[in-house]
């Protein structure tokens, strides 16, 4: 069915059966970059048997010396997995997945979007559209795994506004009783995982039709009036899209015809939709950790920074974490914006008043941006992670700083996508790092 709002229906790839499928799915590769022992740990589980582990690179390793040999064995692995049948392509169709974790479930459906439509610069207008800040010096490393890839296995969420549920739920009713594809218990905490071939041209054109008419530009302006149609918003995995938005343009310029260009399976990238409706949904804020900085200086610096970027800064510091929760909740006020960090001598908070910036998370990184740029901080790093105990936890170590964000509402996403543009990077994650979409489905990258 053709459309215009840039969908394809994927062919499927998908382990032959009698495959372990606790041991085939593994986490996004971007998550505990810090923790390697978490990955250790799935080298474990998995052993010698078929899985993605195999088939991605976790971003734990990327930039180290071995880099180039470890994409290099994804790449034969990949090819491996075709030539000796341990993956098989299951046919054109969506997968309708329902997870559970910590007491949450929330559904989505495998799809391929058209990369034609995504476009990740400022001030985009795209029908499909980042929204956080894309950091345009993290794909060329990302970009060296995908180009000579036969295989992309995604862990990128979509999200769309689909307040009176038309385009997803309706499926969960109509496949409650059709035996599943795959059904089992995810490894390492990920909760329970269950996936629905969604292959009947009926089910698949009544898809399309809801989303069209979600694009419609009628329903649109009701909800936003007369601002540029945005119909896909980015959830997680902003920058492997943009990775495969690079490698797309990189192939569309050694293609001759139009019939090649429309038709090529890089032109398309495997994403899960989710409705950002979804009662299983929730953000979570991601944190920021400094390592290897002199910790009394950089918070000296970062107050002088907060306070010439903004009205104003004040430090508290505190000896332990009841006295910085009994600081913070006597100084709030809902024109402030209060920054709790933690390190190895103990606890605070920066008090920024009349922040320039309408979240907290742009207000710090506005300063940690300006604050990693100084000479001496050439040898510092930032990682971005899920949880405040692992903040607290790795910021107790010498020479680290960790700073705790506050959530964000979800409901308050696309409006401020659609009026304000895209948010500071790394603002919000759907759900904390167990919770993190897990390699599953396949797809054909080269033709």
């Amino acid at each position: 069915m053709a459309n215009n709002i840039g969908v394809k229906v994927p062919q499927l790839i998908m382990p032959k059966s009698g495959t372990d499928m606790t041991k085939w799915a593994v986490v996004a590769c971007d998550q505990y970059t810090s923790q390697p022992e978490y990955w250790a740990k799935c080298e474990e589980i998995v052993g010698d048997a078929p899985s993605t582990l195999r088939l991605i690179l976790p971003e734990l390793y990327l930039d180290k010396e071995d880099e180039a040999e470890r994409i290099e064995k994804i790449n034969i692995e990949m090819e491996k997995y075709l030539n000796e049948g341990i993956v098989k392509n299951i046919g054109e169709g969506f997968m309708l997945v329902k997870r559970t974790v910590d007491g949450k479930t929330r559904t989505g459906l495998i799809m391929a979007l058209d990369l034609e439509c995504y476009d990740y610069s400022k001030g985009s207008s795209s029908l499909i559209r980042a929204t956080e800040g894309t950091i345009v010096e993290r794909i060329p490393p990302r970009l060296r795994i995908r180009q000579d890839a036969a295989l992309e296995l995604p862990h990128i969420l979509v999200l769309i506004d689909d307040p009176e549920r038309t385009v997803i739920e309706p499926l969960e009713a109509q496949y409650a009783s059709k035996a599943p594809t795959y059904d089992f218990d995810l490894m390492q905490g990920g909760g329970h995982i269950k996936g629905i071939h969604i292959n009947e041209k009926a089910a698949v054109d009544g898809v399309i039709s809801a989303l069209e008419n979600l694009a419609s530009q009628e329903a649109f302006e009701k909800k936003y009036g007369d601002k540029p149609l945005l119909l896909f918003a980015m959830g997680d995995g902003n920058h492997s899209f943009a990775t495969a938005k690079a490698n797309w343009e990189k192939v569309k310029a050694t293609l001759t015809t139009d019939e090649e260009k429309a038709s090529h399976n890089a032109r398309y990238a495997l994403v899960e939709l989710e409705n950002v409706h979804d009662d299983g949904i929730i953000f979570e804020p991601i944190h920021r950790i400094l390592f290897n900085v002199d910790v009394s200086n950089t918070l000296a610096q970062l107050c002088g920074l907060l306070a010439a970027k903004n009205g104003g800064c004040k430090i508290y510091e505190c000896a332990c974490k009841e006295e910085l929760d009994k600081t913070m909740s006597q100084i709030k006020t809902d024109s402030m914006h209060i920054l709790p960090f933690s390190h190895e001598g103990g606890y605070g908070c920066f008090a920024v008043s009349e922040p320039s910036a309408q979240l907290a998370v742009g207000t710090l990184q506005n300063a940690l941006d300006v604050l990693l740029k100084g000479e001496e901080y050439s040898s510092s790093t930032i990682d971005y992670v899920h949880g405040a105990d692992v903040v607290y936890e790795i910021s107790s170590r010498k020479s680290n700083l960790g700073f705790i964000l506050p959530p964000m509402e979800k409901s308050e996403l696309f409006p401020t996508v659609v009026y304000d543009g895209a948010l500071p990077r790394k603002t919000f994650s759907m759900g904390e790092a167990h919770e993190k979409r897990y390699y599953l489905e396949c797809k054909s990258i080269k033709n």
